[in-house]
């Protein structure tokens, strides 16, 4: 589920998998499976902290949000102009795991699924649903970026390891 872009990055989660495949293949399925898994959570773990943080897999700062023109009259209200996005969709109920013994995939499921990409592509969609229809800008919600390459190498040695 994780975009990744350029091919020297492609190259380089091509060796990844290469080299994690031959790793496991020397296991039998059932703890392939628990294996990546558990790698699955430490990814979901490092992705969720990146959108937390507000930055997009290459470090750059998400867009900031759109002004809202109401606030500026209403007094006496909490202003939520300065929440952080995607506050909710970053838990675990919203950003789900899958893990086979062949592949590990960490997304959002469901309506989500349809609000994260719309962010993380750049789309058009409806501000509300009966609202006006805005252009979001792209924010990369998801997508490997060289640490994360790090924690999936030694998170597969460490759960080898105990195995």
């Amino acid at each position: 589920m994780a975009n990744a872009a350029g091919g020297g990055v492609s190259n380089d989660l091509r060796a990844l998998e290469t080299w994690a495949g031959a790793l496991l293949a020397k296991l039998q399925p059932a703890q392939r499976r628990a294996i990546n898994h558990q790698v699955a959570i430490d990814l979901r773990r490092s992705q969720a902290q990146r959108i937390k943080a507000q930055q997009g897999p290459d470090g750059a700062a998400y867009p900031p949000r759109k002004k809202r023109k109401e606030l500026k009259r209403k007094k006496g209200r909490i202003k939520r102009q300065k929440a952080a996005m995607f506050a909710k969709i970053r838990t675990t109920k919203h950003m789900k795991v899958k893990a086979t013994g062949d592949q590990i995939e960490v997304g959002f499921f469901g309506w989500v699924a349809r609000v994260a990409r719309v962010h993380q592509f750049g789309q058009q969609d409806l501000v509300t649903k009966k609202g006006p229809v805005y252009k979001y800008p792209e924010r990369h919600l998801m997508g490997l970026s060289q640490p994360d390459r790090t924690l999936i190498r030694e998170s597969l040695l460490r759960y080898m390891d105990k195995n």
